[in-house]
C-alpha cells in the first residue's frame, strides 16, 4: 500500500518568527534565550524546527520580497510611520513581539519599497531606559539607536553576522572613569559590551 501523505506543516506564524529572533541571539545569551524559549511554551526542537522552516522560506525559489514575506508570517502591520533618512522619505513598518511588549519589529523600506533594515525598536510611546554609566548596560536592555543617543559620539561598527551590529563608544562607570567601550547587537537588541580600543571615539 501507499504510504499515507503527510498532512502540510501549518504555516508559519509569529510565535516561529520570535523562535527565529531567538535562535541568533543564543550565540551570547544561551540562558537569557533558554528562559524566553520557556516563556513561549517551546523546545529547543521547536526552535530548530523554526528555523530550519524559516530559511526554507528565504531560499525558496518562489520567494517573495521580504515586506511580503514577513506579512505572510506576522500578519498585517501594527503601524506605518514615515522616517526622513537625509533626503529620502522613508517608511517603517511596526510589528509586535509579544516577547518583548516595549518592543516593536522594525522593517525600513526605501523609494520603491527597498528593505534597507530590519531591527528591533522601543515601541512608540514606551518608557526609554536610562543610560548614564556603561553598567546600566545590561543585555536585551536597551536598543543600538538609545545606546548610541546616550553615549554620542558613537562609531558603527560591522557586525560579526547577519542581524548584528556593532558600536564604539566611550561611557563612565559607575565611578565616573571614562573608558572606550564596544557593544554588539543582534537584531537591534543590546547583547554585550566590551572594553574598547583606540579607535572608539
Amino acid at each position: 500500500m501507499p504510504r499515507p501523505t503527510p498532512p502540510p506543516a501549518a504555516p508559519l506564524g509569529p510565535l516561529d518568527f520570535q523562535l527565529v529572533l531567538l535562535r541568533r541571539l543564543a550565540d551570547h545569551q544561551p540562558d537569557l534565550v533558554a528562559d524566553a524559549r520557556r516563556a513561549l511554551g517551546a523546545s529547543v526542537g521547536d526552535q530548530r524546527e523554526a528555523n530550519r522552516r524559516w530559511q526554507a522560506l528565504l531560499r525558496s525559489p518562489r520567494a517573495r520580497g521580504a515586506v511580503s514575506r514577513y506579512r505572510s508570517v506576522l500578519g498585517p502591520p501594527e503601524a506605518r510611520v514615515p522616517r526622513r533618512v537625509g533626503e529620502l522619505t522613508c517608511e517603517a513598518l511596526l510589528w509586535p513581539v509579544p516577547l518583548w511588549p516595549d518592543l516593536r519589529f522594525e522593517v525600513l523600506t526605501g523609494p520603491g519599497g527597498a528593505v534597507w533594515n530590519e531591527w528591533l525598536v522601543r515601541a512608540p510611546g514606551a518608557t526609554v531606559p536610562v543610560l548614564r554609566t556603561v553598567d546600566d548596560l545590561a543585555p536585551w536592555s536597551c536598543t543600538v539607536d538609545e545606546v548610541a543617543r546616550a553615549f554620542a559620539p558613537a562609531r558603527p561598527l560591522q557586525g560579526s553576522a547577519p542581524a548584528r551590529w556593532g558600536l564604539a563608544f566611550t561611557a563612565p562607570d559607575a565611578t565616573g572613569d571614562r573608558r572606550p567601550h564596544t557593544a554588539e547587537f543582534t537584531w537591534g537588541l543590546l547583547d554585550r559590551v566590551g572594553p574598547g580600543g583606540p579607535g572608539a571615539p
